[in-house]
């Protein structure tokens, strides 16, 4: 691996490609762990396959990836793999339950707790060369600020930020999206909660989180761009059903696609393909 480059450098968002046919992408990404990220990603990618999406989900969590366990997955062959030259891209490419296609990376591997010039170049490059194939690509992020979320959330063309109820998770998602505001001009992000209590709790949150980015994030932006706006895209209801499926190891919309978490989330779909 080569010497770190400065963050500055690495977690401005790349210049757009070549004209032409590519996936839509999207990060999904969060300031805190915990709050159902992966969950998300696995099952929004079932959700946009069974509407008729060609979707890829690439475990962007390098060092600390759990995608393969969401899925019940066992692969042989990781993104590790493909960034060290033990195999070639389309080997790594796996199908999932669901009918959507993964790209899963390792886990407890150091050396992707920093993000280097090669990690850099590397992803972008698969990132690249996938687009073309694929409809939709869900870039399933680590949580928090690191240069390795950031650089990640930079390739996407929209953000989803997952955020709970719980204080400490819309403190952090508040933090996440002012940076993404601030070192990648994002103006408008999107924002998914998590675990509500009661019908229209997401709302309200993505009111109070807007209501302090108006205070404090907007008037520090420059124009032309604009305010930043939290679009709420959705709301997944606290669902014992949930807790069923991860420990199962399946996906909710395969296995109990009745349950109103399950159905929250191909609202979401809905929306996002809307």
């Amino acid at each position: 691996m080569t010497a770190p480059t400065p963050l500055t450098d690495l977690t401005a968002r790349p210049a757009a490609p070549a004209s032409g046919r590519r996936a839509r992408t999207i990060a999904v990404t969060s300031g805190k762990g915990g709050v159902g990220k992966t969950f998300v990603s696995a099952n929004l990618a079932a959700a946009l396959a069974r509407r008729g999406e060609r979707v890829l989900v690439l475990d962007a969590d390098l060092g600390l990836a759990n995608l393969d366990v969401v899925l019940n997955l066992h692969p042989k062959i990781t993104l590790h793999d493909v960034f060290t030259g033990k195999c070639e891209l389309e080997e790594a490419i796996l199908p999932a339950p669901g009918g959507f296609s993964v790209l899963l990376a390792g886990s407890g591997l150091v050396e992707y707790s920093r993000l280097t010039s090669d990690i850099r170049e590397q992803l972008l490059a698969i990132i690249e060369k996938m687009k073309p194939r694929f409809d939709c690509i869900l870039l399933d992020t680590g949580a928090g600020i690191s240069d390795v979320v950031l650089f990640a959330v930079s390739l996407a063309d929209e953000v989803l930020v997952v955020a709970t109820p719980e204080p400490t998770s819309m403190t952090d998602a508040y933090a996440t999206i002012k940076v993404l505001a601030m070192q990648q001009g994002r103006r408008i992000i999107k924002l998914l909660v998590n675990q509500v209590g009661r019908l229209g709790e997401g709302r309200t949150i993505r009111g109070q989180l807007q209501q302090v980015i108006d205070r404090y994030v907007s008037p520090l932006l420059t124009a032309p761009e604009g305010p930043l706006k939290l679009e709420l895209v959705g709301e997944v209801p606290a669902d014992t059903a949930v807790r069923e499926a991860i420990l199962k190891r399946q996906l909710l919309m395969e296995s109990l696609p009745g349950c109103s978490a399950a159905k929250a989330i191909g609202l979401l779909a809905d929306k996002l393909l809307a």
